[in-house]
């Protein structure tokens, strides 16, 4: 049983810190404009942390993802913004003790509210855990339909466990649709898929679910444009999209830092070229970049290509608008 001590901890947003080259619009930068989300605000691009790496631990990885929330706040807070959409932060919820079920009950409640309030949420992870809970408040603040999800990931994250883990997310999202939405309901897309990086079972459990699969290997034979576009028709029909990151698609050489780094994986162009395929659409309700494990960066590689690709969502759901 979990002491009082266990429960999911909340704090409030910080002071973000960055270059600073002078006052005015003409120097934005994120330090600069990301201010603590007030109540009542216009939609905005909320960021959203979630402190967690117990779904790693249980699932067999390499700790560290808990630590990946500031991470990827300390990378983006330098980077130049060119519009003026709002940038707000939430806040970041950590996993207490081993209560991974109670920080997920507590993200998926605020993210139900930041969705339902309009924003459009960043969540910044921790394990790919992270997913579930994430889905599930924005499937709340949705009226209980069906959003579409595109995961970007060498893994299919489909395992079936006694509770949940890094591996378990998305059949914990069908497990959660289906019943009132049958498994058609379940609209789950997958790009970036490493065979060899999961098991036939796993292959199986996505064909019973519906799952559309693009091997990395596919994707290695297209060009950036190529990609965009294949991206761009997964989103075709949804009407709400929830994007999620796993940085453990990205090559080793360029994502050191997760827990599971990729043999082959797929390269920085083509990803960054789908999620802004998909952010273009200006369908995204929620996107979530997981599994950024700071303690193996390498010279804070995996933590900067994950912040351009969060800055350019952004702005390109910004100009999407």
């Amino acid at each position: 049983m979990n002491t009082e001590t266990d429960q999911p901890l909340f704090t409030e947003a910080s002071e973000w810190t960055g270059r600073n080259d002078g006052p005015g619009p003409e120097h934005a930068r994120w330090h600069s404009v990301v201010k603590p989300l007030s109540e009542g605000e216009s939609p905005a691009a909320v960021v959203l942390g979630y402190a967690s790496d117990e779904g790693v631990l249980r699932n067999g990885g390499r700790q560290g993802a808990a630590a990946g929330s500031q991470a990827l706040r300390d990378a983006l807070g330098s980077l130049a913004i060119h519009d003026e959409f709002p940038r707000r932060d939430a806040g970041t919820i950590t996993t207490q003790g081993d209560d991974l079920e109670g920080s997920q009950e507590a993200l998926s409640n605020k993210v139900q509210q930041l969705n339902e309030d309009g924003h459009l949420v960043i969540v910044l992870g921790g394990g790919h855990e992270t997913a579930f809970a994430s889905h599930r408040g924005a499937y709340r603040a949705n009226g209980n339909q069906p959003l579409g999800i595109i995961n970007l990931d060498q893994h299919f994250d489909l395992r079936q466990e006694d509770r949940p883990t890094s591996g378990t997310p998305f059949k914990q999202i069908a497990d959660l649709v289906t019943p009132d939405h049958g498994v058609e309901g379940f609209d789950y897309t997958v790009l970036g898929i490493s065979r060899p990086n999961n098991t036939r079972v796993l292959f199986d459990t996505a064909s019973t679910l519906g799952v559309e699969i693009t091997l990395d290997e596919e994707l290695l034979e297209l060009s950036p444009a190529q990609a965009g576009e294949l991206a761009r028709r997964a989103a075709e029909g949804r009407e709400a999209i929830h994007l999620s990151i796993d940085l453990d698609v990205l090559p080793s050489s360029t994502a050191p830092g997760v827990s599971a780094p990729a043999s082959l994986g797929v390269n920085y162009e083509r990803i960054r070229a789908m999620a802004l395929a998909i952010a273009a659409t200006g369908k995204l309700k929620l996107v979530d970049v997981v599994e950024l494990n700071p303690r193996y960066d390498v010279d804070n590689r995996t933590a900067k290509a994950a912040a351009r690709l969060i800055a350019d969502i952004v702005s390109t759901h910004a100009a999407a608008l």
